[in-house]
């Protein structure tokens, strides 16, 4: 039974959310399933998407309001950097929703070694944007020039982790919770951004300019109704709820699954920001990574060209 009461659908501001597939958005299931979206005057259509470049073509064309996405596809496809042919010249993030751990390269079993990587494939959602820069990165550090390895683009994170699973390549990059879950099956994690940063900001909520400007109210609201599910999901007493909605969203997956995710998700030191807090050093490590791999080269902006923060605090004063 949600928390709040439901109001008329007539009353509620409608708002096109387009997301990555996997628990990491399990508090945007949370916020449905209690009402906290309706109890703040929307109602999210949710939409799971393959990859960031369908995201951000929808987002460029209008057809998406908010995107959960990595930060860095927020700075590329501004700077008109990303893998989609499109610009999304006001491109904001305006909450982070992300555990606070770094992605991790996870290989097959067999590869122990950067060594062992040469001549063998590694696959991407996108070779522009996102973790791709991250494993260019680690490889790097490794030993590896980009002579001495493959890059496919496989799709989104559902599409990598099932494809590692069928060894269809030797590894690839993958945020929490699917690093631990690979972890869990045998698979090896060779090394994680740690390696080459302190710092990385992950996964945000990323809208238009534009769009914020016009729909203050609900962006407000749609923040509001997040911060509200990542507290009641750190709740103790509310885990058995909360494992029964990630049945509901993620029908495929089993308890341990569901287990491996809360534990990394909502670790009290690393897992998801209360407050959804934007780590400043974290995207100047990300626009760092986009100044030595990103094309076209161009001079990129500070952090705070690509975030804006008033919307969260407006929406945690309530």
């Amino acid at each position: 039974m949600a928390e709040n009461n439901f109001r008329s659908n007539r009353d509620l501001t409608p708002v096109k959310l387009v997301v990555f597939p996997g628990a990491f958005n399990w508090p945007v299931w949370v916020a449905e399933e209690r009402g906290l979206f309706a109890s703040n005057g929307i109602s999210v259509d949710i939409i799971g998407i393959p990859g960031s470049v369908a995201q951000w073509t929808e987002l460029s064309e209008g057809s998406a309001d908010v995107a959960i996405t990595l930060m860095d596809n927020v700075v590329a496809y501004r700077e008109g950097q990303g893998e989609a042919p499109v610009t999304v010249p006001d491109a904001i993030a305006v909450m982070a929703l992300d555990a606070r751990l770094m992605p991790a390269l996870m290989v097959r079993p067999d590869v122990t070694s950067y060594a062992a990587l040469r001549g063998q494939t590694l696959s991407v959602d996108a070779v522009a944007t996102g973790l791709a820069l991250i494993l260019f990165a680690l490889l790097e550090h490794g030993g590896l020039d980009n002579n001495d390895y493959k890059v496919v683009r496989t799709g989104g994170v559902l599409q990598r982790y099932a494809g590692l699973k069928r060894h269809e390549f030797a590894g690839a990059l993958f945020n929490t919770p699917f690093s631990s879950e690979l972890e869990e099956l045998g698979f090896r994690r060779l090394d994680s951004a740690e390696s080459v940063m302190s710092r990385y900001q992950g996964h945000v909520v990323a809208v238009r300019k534009s769009w914020a400007n016009t729909n203050h109210a609900a962006l407000v609201g749609f923040l509001r109704a997040l911060c509200d599910a990542v507290e009641w999901l750190y709740q103790d007493n509310n885990r058995a709820a909360a494992f029964d909605i990630f049945k509901k969203f993620m029908p495929v997956a089993g308890e341990t699954a569901a287990r491996v995710a809360y534990s990394v998700l909502f670790d009290p030191e690393k897992g998801f920001s209360r407050m959804g807090t934007v780590d400043r050093e974290g995207i100047a490590a990300v626009l760092a990574l986009r100044a030595r791999f990103g094309t076209p080269k161009k001079p990129l902006g500070s952090p705070d060209v690509y975030f804006d923060p008033h919307y969260l605090k407006e929406a945690l004063k309530a």
